[in-house]
């Protein structure tokens, strides 16, 4: 038996004095009404009302129990009102500051359209699970290392004026005796300043014969963009920034770079949630699975790992809070 459905029954219809009132004011039709008042009588044991061809009068059962019918009624009320409460809470989520604000904003849409109201706040790499843990946030996609990664974005090097090679070899910049002026360098931005990617690229220019400064860390994206944009050297980004910045971005030539990403959560389960509802939204804010034509030339992959970059593949694990 519906307890509660009966139970406003019951009160709306004491309060009216009748069934066909009584059914209105429960927006029910009057048997409804009937069938529920009359199966609370059989559970409870004892005729609530008295009925007339005019009126339903309550009788001395009816009357002792009407108070904690209304309690039950408010109290399932109340219940009903703070779940769509919830259900409107935002959900605030830390995203990578290289996340651009169009997509930010189709992630937010696309959250909306599954009942959720996400609240994306940018972050820095190493602020993020700090946010987590703090529980100022309730999620954060934060830097994994690869073989943890739910999420990849391909990496490679932009610059002003178009490579004529479809990749780009650190090599290539070891200092020569017969160029003038400092060597060029490779930015790279705060976002990458992770060990599985700066570490990497470091490794690579010392083998190759780099300068120590030839690979510098900048403190921002603008300071690192910067640098680019008034000279020649070279970014380490992803696509959809060089296209931002309007540079011409080809992949390393000596091996495959990437950010991968995982979701952090305060509560046990929200990740794989988060992830499994909103994965394809997110891998578009990432930039998960964008590569320039040049790139794809350079180096096709199956259409199967295509797949697997532009989607949140299930087999992979996602880090715990």
């Amino acid at each position: 038996m519906d307890l509660v459905g009966a139970c406003r029954a019951f009160v709306q219809v004491s309060e009216r004095g009748s069934f066909t009132a009584g059914a209105a004011a429960a927006r029910m039709s009057q048997s409804v009404a009937s069938r529920r008042v009359a199966a609370l009588e059989q559970h409870l044991g004892e005729r609530l009302f008295e009925r007339t061809s005019r009126r339903a009068r309550l009788t001395p059962f009816g009357r002792s129990l009407l108070p904690a019918a209304r309690r039950l009624v408010l109290a399932a009320e109340e219940l009903e009102h703070e779940a769509a409460t919830a259900h409107q809470r935002p959900v605030p989520l830390a995203v990578p500051d290289t996340c651009p604000m169009p997509e930010l904003a189709r992630l937010a849409a696309a959250a909306r359209g599954l009942g959720t109201v996400l609240d994306p706040r940018t972050a820095a790499p190493a602020e993020r699970p700090h946010l987590v843990r703090s529980q100022q946030v309730r999620a954060a996609l934060v830097a994994v290392p690869p073989d943890q990664a739910r999420w990849s974005v391909p990496l490679g090097l932009a610059t002003v004026a178009e490579p004529a090679a479809r990749r780009l070899f650190l090599e290539s910049l070891r200092p020569r005796r017969t160029r003038r002026g400092r060597p060029r360098r490779v930015w790279v931005q705060p976002e990458d300043d992770v060990p599985h990617v700066r570490d990497r690229l470091t490794r690579l220019g010392d083998s190759v014969g780099l300068l120590p400064a030839q690979v510098s860390v900048a403190t921002s994206l603008t300071q690192a963009a910067a640098q680019v944009l008034s000279g020649d050297d070279l970014l380490l980004c992803s696509p959809v920034q060089a296209r931002e910045f309007a540079l011409h971005w080809r992949p390393l030539g000596e091996l495959d770079m990437e950010r991968t990403y995982g979701l952090l959560a305060a509560e046990e389960g929200d990740a794989e949630r988060l992830g499994d509802r909103l994965g394809d939204a997110i891998a578009h804010c990432l930039g998960a699975g964008e590569e320039p034509a040049e790139a794809r030339a350079a180096h096709p992959r199956p259409a199967a790992d295509r797949t697997r970059r532009g989607g949140p593949p299930h087999s992979r694990g996602t880090p715990s809070a």
